[in-house]
């Protein structure tokens, strides 16, 4: 799942690096839409590839977030026809942390097996 979702932000980061690539989109949903579905969407995918308790897993899955979001970010910086902002890293941040604690909260309520729940620990 990590594979993917770094397929998919690697696709986002391309596609919003071609001029005025983003505009067109805009036309169809804004910034804060945009950037709340994907990186919630990459939450998920990140989250669901990870192992450990429910909470470590949404860490895990908010901190690769914050760490794409701010390259994501940061490579529109010196796009002379983008601006990178803390706001929308923030709306990326934010969008994972509800997504994270949604699935945390799934995967406590749903059963599941004790294999893809946590990790076993192994013998030393």
């Amino acid at each position: 799942m990590h594979a993917v979702a770094l397929l998919i932000f690697t696709c986002i980061v391309i596609a919003g690096s071609v001029p005025g690539a983003r505009a067109e989109v805009g036309e169809f949903a804004s910034g804060l839409v945009l950037h709340s579905l994907a990186y919630a969407a990459l939450a998920t995918l990140w989250f669901l590839g990870s192992t450990g308790s429910g909470l470590q897993r949404a860490l895990k899955a908010v901190l690769a977030i914050a760490l794409m979001g701010a390259f994501d970010e940061s490579v529109q910086h010196f796009l002379p026809y983008r601006s990178g902002t803390v706001h929308d890293w923030l709306v990326d941040v934010s969008a994972a942390t509800v997504a994270a604690i949604l699935l945390t909260a799934l995967l406590a309520r749903v059963p599941m097996p004790h294999a893809v729940r946590a990790a076993p620990e192994r013998a030393r």
